[in-house]
């Protein structure tokens, strides 16, 4: 199930997670960082409120997460790497959620995620120390990722 879906079963009426990704997608094809992608995280971050299932409201942040990432802070702080894999954490955690919160679920989400990570991505990432700890499962889902995407970048 696509992580939008999981929201839109919950809020069929409530395009607000919608929206951020479709400015998140503008953003990455060259498009400008500005009002857009603020005014739809903040509405995004709104629609999790609404949702009735923690699975909806994690998907919500997904995408909340995704139009946000724009707004990374070029500081070398380790905080800032929930920005670059936020998106992909939250996703992975909705759909744990949906399956009856099996963690094989989001495992196999993050590893379709990190195939599909492209090399600019791996590079801003390695600029940051590694993610912190804490984050409950979200956290650990950063980690994860963190962990596989600096690996793929020592294999390549």
């Amino acid at each position: 199930m696509v992580v939008l879906e999981i929201f839109e079963a919950d809020q069929p009426d409530d395009s607000r997670p919608r929206d951020a990704i479709s400015a998140a997608r503008a953003f990455a094809g060259g498009g400008e960082r500005g009002k857009s992608l603020r005014d739809t995280a903040a509405a995004a971050l709104k629609a999790a409120r609404s949702a009735h299932t923690a699975a909806a409201r994690e998907a919500a942040w997904a995408a909340m997460s995704a139009a946000g990432a724009a707004y990374l802070h070029p500081l070398a702080k380790a905080t800032q790497v929930k920005h670059i894999l936020g998106a992909s954490a939250y996703a992975a955690r909705a759909a744990e959620l949906v399956a009856d919160d099996d963690r094989s679920v989001g495992a196999e989400h993050l590893k379709r995620m990190a195939h599909r990570a492209t090399p600019v991505v791996v590079d801003v990432l390695k600029r940051f120390p590694t993610a912190p700890e804490g984050g409950g499962r979200v956290g650990e889902l950063i980690r994860m990722l963190d962990a596989d995407l600096r690996s793929l970048a020592r294999t390549e």
